[in-house]
């Protein structure tokens, strides 16, 4: 991603979460729900919002010699963001200014990578609502263009509703909901015109 402040995203998918169909048997995806960061000629960049790591956030608080003396902050869930760079931290939340490197999703959502931003949670100075992601799902170019014509992915428009107010573990049903269908009239195996 780039590290100017306040990128806007482009593409069509831009502003919007892949939802991965059922049948879906990549382990790092399989019921996963990711909010796309980019979508361009070169690839897409993608955080999962649904899959909890083995972290919570005051390790990696103290991992990067961060104090942070709110119990209630140090123990918040880390989420798995996807398979690729699993040591890069990203910070999902509604617009805020002032911090070194964010890229605004839409009007409701931002993700910052910058050090800054945690330094602010740790002392209960960030945003009020916010998840915080290691590692990042990635495709090169044209690569996430042929899951979708294989049927492994729908697409929603980005909800934050579904990132900051929904329960982790619903979602995925959450976000299928938004494309008016029920859970379980959705197969994996779709039609081509």
């Amino acid at each position: 991603m780039s590290n100017k402040s306040q990128d806007v995203v482009s593409g069509y998918l831009q502003q919007h979460m892949l939802i991965a169909m059922p049948a879906m048997s990549d382990p790092n995806f399989s019921r996963s729900v990711t909010l796309m960061c980019q979508h361009n000629e070169e690839g897409a960049i993608g955080i999962t919002i649904n899959r909890l790591s083995g972290f919570t956030l005051g390790v990696i608080l103290r991992q990067l010699d961060i104090p942070c003396e709110h119990e209630e902050i140090s123990s918040l869930p880390v989420l798995e963001g996807g398979p690729v760079s699993p040591d890069r931290g990203f910070v999902l939340h509604p617009p805020q200014e002032g911090f070194e490197s964010s890229i605004r999703i839409n009007d409701d959502i931002m993700v910052t990578t910058s050090r800054d931003i945690l330094a602010a949670i740790a002392t209960g100075n960030g945003p009020q609502e916010f998840l915080v992601a290691l590692g990042y799902a990635g495709w090169g170019n044209g690569q996430l263009e042929a899951e979708m014509r294989q049927n492994a992915w729908l697409s929603v428009p980005a909800d934050r509703a579904i990132l900051f107010d929904s329960p982790l573990q619903s979602r995925w049903e959450k976000a299928v909901s938004k494309l008016g269908v029920d859970i379980d009239h959705l197969h994996w195996v779709g039609g081509h015109a």
